[in-house]
């Protein structure tokens, strides 16, 4: 298979990024986005150029360091699935594939196809946690939760920060990624003693790092690499509403 890569090339924060083309060819289908990028990078290399900056590390879809934007959609044309899962079989042979970094304020490029996250880690720094002492570790049966309350506690406990809600969304809301960490915490007992100041310093640390407003696009949801439900920012404004009374 051969492509035409047109991809976003930005040496740093302060400097402007334009698109750059590249072709490539000899790829297999079953190759992963992230293998054919690396490919790609072995040929700039050997041209004597700088290789293109891009974020990865499992390459088995639980991380959420591989945020790209491929042909306009987060993670590329696959629902359900990041783009390290992304394999080149998705895509016909010769066709133009256009690459770029998650678009927002929240998440500004550090260089090339990485952006800084950092917003995500002081959310959750806000109020993500446990910190009253639970005990250690109980018997599985000793606290009992329904098993539609722990389905969807499990739910929520899958998004795994990836951002692409983010990259998504016309409006560059965080709140499905937010309401996620604080339903994963405000369904179960042991997050029950934090739920109030949790709820409100997380979702005023998410309006502090200048992410936008949800206005029910979903189309976070459609993006979602674990298809997180918008059913959480919903609950997400019940917590925050109820903390402020």
């Amino acid at each position: 298979m051969k492509f035409t890569i047109k991809m976003w090339r930005q040496e740093g924060p302060e400097i402007p990024g334009s698109f750059v083309e590249y072709s490539i060819d000899n790829v297999l289908p079953e190759m992963s986005f992230l293998e054919m990028l690396d490919n790609l990078n072995e040929e700039i290399i050997g041209r004597g150029e700088e290789p293109v900056a891009f974020d990865s590390d499992c390459r088995e879809g639980i991380c959420g360091m591989c945020g790209l934007v491929i042909n306009g959609m987060a993670h590329g044309p696959k629902r359900a699935c990041t783009t390290c899962e992304l394999r080149m079989r998705e895509f016909p042979d010769g066709a133009v594939i256009t690459v770029e970094p998650f678009r927002a304020k929240g998440f500004p490029v550090i260089k090339d196809l990485v952006v800084d996250r950092g917003a995500f880690d002081r959310i959750i720094a806000a109020g993500g946690y446990v910190s009253v002492n639970t005990g250690s570790a109980p018997d599985g049966n000793a606290i009992p939760i329904s098993k539609d309350i722990a389905e969807k506690a499990m739910d929520a406990a899958a998004c795994i920060g990836c951002g692409a809600c983010v990259a998504a969304c016309p409006n560059a809301s965080a709140s499905l990624f937010t309401s996620a960490k604080i339903s994963q915490l405000a369904l179960l007992p042991q997050g029950h003693a934090e739920r109030k100041q949790r709820a409100l310093r997380m979702v005023e640390q998410m309006d502090r790092e200048v992410f936008g407003n949800c206005s029910n696009h979903a189309e976070c949801e459609a993006a979602c690499p674990k298809s997180i439900s918008i059913d959480n920012i919903a609950r997400m404004r019940r917590e925050y509403m109820k903390a402020m009374r």
